[in-house]
């Protein structure tokens, strides 16, 4: 044997192997071992190995491990052995010993390598998931590292991998709920990479309940007092929420920014803070400012800024902002959160704005940061977030620009506190280039797009010195532009300037009306400077520009056409746009540009603002036009535009016609809706009523039927005294009945008084009218008049003769009343009678008959009425149409006729009435009640003239 290994080159015996041949023979006994102890020990060794010989082990060892994952998955012992030897050869964790021989960067792609090789069979992966299915710490937690270094190296491979994999995110989600901290720290790191980069695995880790799981752990790890957990909970948040619109959503609609606000309880004593809870509260100040990035969509971050102004978490930043002991690095973080917070949120910024610090005397929370960013011993950072936050407090806030700027007027001035315009003034117009470039950018945020603003800051005054008379800070930030201070300053008035003078031609004119400004522009336009002064030329043409734009050329010597003659005399309009184009050609506009937060390594390197860039983009364009345009094309412009506007005039005029006739439409149509739905309604109780009507006939009917056949059967002994019993309270019924009829008959009476005078102002109109028909060129014959209205006297008279019907109708219920008070009392006398039962029993049938034909009386009577309400309804039409009998008088014949069927009805139903009670007499004559005969004969006499009537009115037809 020993000869053999001496011929193949082996090493002499009594040698140590190399660690490569070690680690062949370990992988050989891996292969062929058949007892699980042996492959057990072998892959033990390569675990020990792995780390020092961590390429010749990753080379020979790789395949036969993933055999032992794949068909050794009973034992967790060698499944964990395993899994540990593959992280070491993956990772790039290395050790002291190996840092020396070794840079990192080449740890990073061995593991690289590794890591691709042992992603070429994607099965790898998923039997990687299914072993972290398991509950045993042996092989759990090993899977877990592995998985993680497969992410850090093949982040998007392994991600496409899971998440194509049934229940894979779910699986690793359910790492957090382990109870074995080290299993549930790790898990973090795994989703941290899991999470990196990927929205779809985002959305799907935050609808497992990551959100809640994640902040359960933050408050049991003791919130910002918590360690290294807290800060991986926090990293996950942050990954979750950035620059994904779904899942911010879905945290704020959970509730669980309300949840936030106990991070920030920081107690009285500031002093002593950990470096831990200065990284944890940082990362808790980010994950707010996530919330409400100015470039999330407007809706998702003003929705987030009100719900964090109704919890109470802004008023907990502001609390922090003003304490005392906070490192400055938390504080400069926590200003650039207040300020993206209050951002474009009117109600936020109204809050901001009443916050005080807890000074003697107090003062507003903006005055103190103010004094922090003029003063040039405070941290540069901490200036520029100052900046952005009085920046932020302003934006679309036109009720801050007004308190602003009224600080500076000289009716607010107040000598004994310090304002904000104050501060302002005195940091642009300090030795620093810093604080004046950041105290005219927080001028020119005072004036963005708010014109009236721009004139007021017209009439801020500033003194200069003793003896000297006050100028205007407009005419003081020329004269420090001409006195050539240093570029950031003089770039920082410039802003201002173009600033304050861009839709301002107030602010113009007062600009121009100064004889030496134009002349210092065209000097410095037209001078050949170094590099360093061409942003300075730019920015000097675009408000020269700006001067020429919004001209209205209320000064002779400085209108449009003059200035544009002067740039091509003295300067040349090519070379003007040239210097124009500096502007947008410098590398740090591009920068400032991409978001609003000043972004600066250093001082020197702060010379634009974010929303004067946008103000470059919109004015160069049309400046370049205007300066090429001429004054034949001005006017046309001008005259186009007049136009226009009169043509906005117009249009807006009809949009408010067309608005009011929207309002009237509607109106009307609700109208009519609102009479559809009472037509509706009455129609509907009009057929119940008919219907109700039917019914009450068709029981009459049965009941009479009824009484006919009782009429022939007697009851027994017995049977009439129990009948005899109940006949009083019958007639009782009966008596209120009665009462009730006459109530009815005084109503219909007095319905008929009130047709009477209708008829009586019908025959007023026709008399009118007459004058105006024989005028007419198709009028009516004075005898078609004479006779229609002989027609309406005998309308009337028949009307008259109802009503004295109504009222002998209303004394014969009085009589009848009295008759049935006596059949009660003669009924009740009788019962006492034995003789008298087979009479009684007579009498007690009739008297029941007797209440039934009341009913029916009753009924008939509501008819009447019903009858009476129509025919008054009829007499309105016919008023209607004797206005129409002006134009048709044959429709007015045909209305008369009419009229006439409704009144034969009515009299058809007094006669019914008349014979109704004729019955109700009759009722009485058989119950023994004597019925005088005159009352007969005016019942006969009622009947005549309900004949004679009827006479009246066919003789009236056939003549007519």
């Amino acid at each position: 044997m020993n000869f053999l290994r001496g011929v193949m080159g082996g090493q002499a015996t009594g040698s140590q192997p190399s660690g490569a041949e070690t680690i062949h023979k370990l992988c050989d006994r891996v292969a062929s071992s058949t007892l699980l102890d042996d492959r057990r020990d072998a892959v033990r060794a390569l675990k020990s190995l792995s780390k020092k010989y961590r390429v010749e082990v990753g080379n020979q060892a790789m395949d036969q491990l993933i055999h032992v994952l794949k068909t050794d998955r009973s034992d967790s012992e060698i499944i964990g052995y395993a899994l540990d030897t593959l992280y070491n050869i993956v990772s790039s964790d290395l050790e002291e010993e190996e840092q020396e021989e070794n840079t990192t960067k080449h740890s990073d792609d061995v593991g690289s390598q590794f890591a691709e090789i042992f992603m070429k069979d994607q099965e790898n992966v998923t039997l990687l998931l299914s072993i972290l299915e398991e509950f045993d710490f042996h092989a759990r937690w090993p899977g877990v590292k592995l998985l993680t270094a497969l992410l850090k190296h093949q982040g998007s491979q392994v991600q496409q991998i899971i998440l194509v994999s049934p229940m894979g995110v779910s699986r690793l989600m359910d790492l957090l709920a382990d109870s074995r901290e080290v299993i549930r720290n790790d898990g973090l790191l795994l989703l941290q990479q899991l999470a990196k980069g990927n929205a779809a695995i985002q959305k799907i880790v935050a609808f497992e309940n990551a959100f809640e799981r994640l902040l359960d752990i933050i408050t049991e790890e003791g919130n910002s007092d918590g360690g290294i957990v807290v800060e991986d909970c926090l990293l996950l948040l942050n990954n979750l929420l950035k620059n994904n619109n779904s899942n911010q959503n879905f945290f704020k609609e959970g509730s669980y920014i309300q949840r936030m606000k106990p991070w920030f309880e920081v107690g009285d004593d500031n002093s002593g803070w950990s470096a831990q809870k200065v990284t944890n509260l940082h990362l808790m100040l980010q994950l707010v400012r996530v919330l409400v990035s100015p470039v999330n969509p407007p809706g998702a971050t003003s929705s987030c800024q009100k719900t964090m102004f109704q919890c109470g978490l802004l008023q907990q930043l502001c609390t922090i902002l003003m304490a005392t002991g906070v490192p400055a690095d938390i504080l400069t973080e926590t200003i650039n959160t207040v300020s993206e917070v209050i951002r474009g949120s009117q109600t936020n910024q109204d809050y901001f704005a009443s916050v005080s610090a807890p000074s003697n005397p107090p003062r507003p929370a903006i005055v103190v940061l103010l004094m922090s960013m003029v003063n040039e011993r405070q941290p540069f950072v901490l200036r520029c977030a100052v900046l952005y936050c009085f920046q932020c407090f302003l934006y679309k806030n036109q009720k801050g620009q007004g308190e602003i700027v009224a600080t500076l007027l000289p009716s607010t001035i107040d000598a004994n506190s310090i304002s904000a315009g104050q501060l302002l003034c005195g940091g642009l117009f300090s030795q620093d280039s810093l604080s004046n470039w950041c105290a005219a950018v927080a001028l020119a945020h005072a004036l963005l797009e708010n014109s009236t603003q721009k004139e007021q800051l017209l009439r801020v005054q500033l003194a200069t010195s003793l003896g000297n008379p006050p100028v205007s800070l407009l005419q003081q930030c020329t004269n420090i532009l001409s006195q050539g201070s240093k570029v950031q300053t003089r770039v920082g008035l410039l802003m201002l300037l173009c600033t304050w003078l861009s839709n301002c031609p107030i602010a113009v004119m007062h600009f121009l009306h100064n004889q030496a400004n134009v002349p210092f522009l065209t000097a410095q336009i037209s001078e050949n400077l170094s590099e360093d002064e061409h942003l300075v030329q730019g920015l000097c043409a675009l408000l020269l520009g700006i001067c020429i734009y919004f001209n209205d050329n209320s000064l002779e010597n400085y209108t449009k056409e003059k200035l544009k003659q002067l740039i091509e005399k003295r300067i040349g309009k090519e070379n003007f746009i040239e210097k124009l184009g500096y502007i947008s050609k410098h590398e740090l506009y591009s920068k400032a540009g991409q978001k609003p937060q000043p972004s600066f390594s250093t001082p020197e390197q702060m010379l634009f603002d974010h929303e004067f860039t946008k103000l470059v983009k919109e004015l160069e364009v049309l400046i370049i036009k205007s300066i090429h345009k001429s004054s034949e094309d001005e006017k046309k412009e001008e005259e186009v535009k007049k136009t226009l506007e009169q043509h906005d005039s117009i249009v807006t005029q009809y949009k408010e016609l067309i608005r009011e006739q929207d309002t009237q439409i509607n109106e009307l149509n609700q109208q009519v809706m609102s009479l559809t739905s009472q037509n509706e309604h009455l129609q509907s109780s009009v057929m119940q009523q008919q219907l109700q009507i039917q019914q009450h006939k068709d029981q009459y009917n049965l009941l009479k039927v009824q009484l006919g056949k009782d009429s022939h059967h007697h009851n027994s002994h017995n049977e009439t005294v129990q009948v005899n019993g109940i006949q009083s309270e019958e007639v009782c019924s009966l008596r209120e009945q009665v009462e009730d009829l006459k109530k009815q008959t005084e109503i219909l009476k007095g319905q008929l008084e009130e047709r009477d005078y209708v008829i009586e102002s019908l025959h007023s109109g026709q008399l009118a009218v007459m004058p105006r028909e024989q005028t007419a060129s198709d009028g009516i014959t004075e005898d078609q008049t004479s006779h229609l209205r002989k027609e309406l006297e005998s309308l009337q008279s028949q009307l008259q003769s109802q009503s004295a019907q109504i009222s002998k109708l209303q004394n014969e219920k009085r009589e009848l009343r009295h008759k049935l008070e006596k059949a009660t009392a003669a009924t009740s006398s009788a019962s006492g009678d034995s003789g008298g039962t087979a009479n009684s029993s007579d009498s007690e049938v009739k008297i029941l008959g007797l209440k039934k034909d009341v009913d029916r009386l009753k009924e008939d009577v509501k008819a009447l009425t019903e009858s009476k309400a129509s025919m008054e309804q009829q007499l309105a039409s016919a008023n209607s149409t004797i206005a129409i009998l002006q134009t048709d008088k044959s429709k007015l014949q045909t209305e008369l006729s009419e009229s006439k069927k409704e009144q034969d009805d009515l009299l058809v139903l007094l006669a019914d009435q008349d014979q109704k009670i004729l019955a109700l007499k009759s009722r009485l004559k058989e119950l023994g009640e004597p019925v005088d005969d005159e009352d007969e004969m005016e019942s006969g006499d009622q009947d005549d003239d309900v004949d004679d009537s009827h006479g009246d009115d066919d003789e009236e037809d056939e003549q007519s």
